[in-house]
């Protein structure tokens, strides 16, 4: 081979190594990554866990608030329909129990959701370790995924919830004067408590008040007729898991009288709002928000006559990082 041709040769060479990446482009993976979120509240460890999210039906479940508005706080909030919205749950390990606070959808909502068992196992936790399943209320994605294929999810857990929910959701009578939309809720909740009551794992408590050390259940009527909240408390820090209080924050912090179809009762669901957002604001609580952008973890500030979200600053390792007290 002459210079000529070698030099020829040696050129087409490199040009094929530095030929753009593109001629081999890696497919799109389109997943994302686990769904699990871990920070410390004193000695007790939090680990927020997705079940996925989903659009968020704005347009015909929104109300007492204008079309107008709604594109406006969108905008606002560098949204457009369809809005994807969270569902979280929360995991309390307190040391000495495993307690998870609500449990998503579990198979209700379709291939969008029920990532929650798996979510868990990333996170390092197996649901046979679960002791305790505390329940908000009883729509299909909080306690929809303590059931799979018919079974518990979580085998030996004991559910928890305020009698007040049960009474109204696991009540034939109930069923027949609601909604015809929410016919279905029924039937999914009392599928979901069957295999606990049938464990004899199934306890509702009667009145709020303290449920385990650290752990209180509080009203928040409105949402549900018997909708709870749990406070966790531990070395001066405070976590309050709110359920449904808010469902499309960019909306409804700025808009608090913004309600859904969904609530029993508007007015006690925004005066539940307006009175939950001012104690989270004033005494500067950690919130765990079943449906605010994942993890769901943040705090409240009042400025300027409106509520803003402010996420918790991410802590990439919670245990060696927990404020001193």
């Amino acid at each position: 081979m002459n210079r000529t041709k070698l030099l020829a040769a040696t050129l087409a060479v490199a040009c094929a190594l530095l030929a753009p990446a593109g001629r081999a482009a890696a497919p799109l993976v389109g997943t994302q990554a686990p769904g699990y979120y871990r920070m410390m509240l004193g000695d007790y460890e939090i680990t927020a866990l997705s079940d996925g999210s989903h659009a968020f039906p704005i347009d015909t479940v929104m109300t007492h608030i204008k079309p107008d508005a709604i594109k406006q706080d969108l905008a606002d909030a560098e949204l457009a329909q369809p809005v994807q919205g969270s569902i979280n749950a929360f995991l309390i390990n307190t040391g000495k129990k495993l307690i998870l606070v609500d449990a998503g959808a579990g198979a209700l909502y379709g291939d969008c959701c029920g990532k929650l068992l798996a979510n868990l196992r990333a996170a390092g936790y197996r649901p046979e370790q679960v002791d305790e399943l505390l329940i908000t209320h009883l729509h299909k994605d909080h306690a929809g995924g303590i059931m799979a294929q018919g079974a518990a999810a979580f085998p030996n857990a004991v559910l928890r919830l305020s009698q007040a929910e049960a009474d109204y959701w696991l009540t034939a009578a109930n069923k027949a004067k609601a909604p015809d939309f929410l016919s279905t809720f029924f039937d999914a909740a009392q599928a979901a408590v069957a295999p606990y009551q049938a464990a004899g794992r199934y306890q509702p408590y009667g009145t709020f008040g303290p449920l385990e050390p650290g752990i209180e259940a509080l009203p928040a009527p409105g949402h549900t007729p018997g909708h709870a909240m749990y406070l966790v408390k531990n070395k001066n820090q405070q976590l309050l898991i709110w359920g449904d209080i808010v469902h499309v924050s960019a909306i409804q912090l700025p808009h608090p009288r913004a309600t859904v179809k969904y609530d029993s009762s508007e007015d006690d669901a925004h005066g539940t709002r307006v009175r939950l957002l001012q104690m989270a604001a004033s005494k500067h609580m950690i919130v765990g928000a079943a449906h605010i952008a994942f993890p769901g973890l943040g705090h409240i500030r009042q400025r300027d006559g409106r509520y803003d979200w402010l996420p918790v600053n991410y802590d990439g390792a919670p245990a060696s990082n927990a404020v001193p007290q």
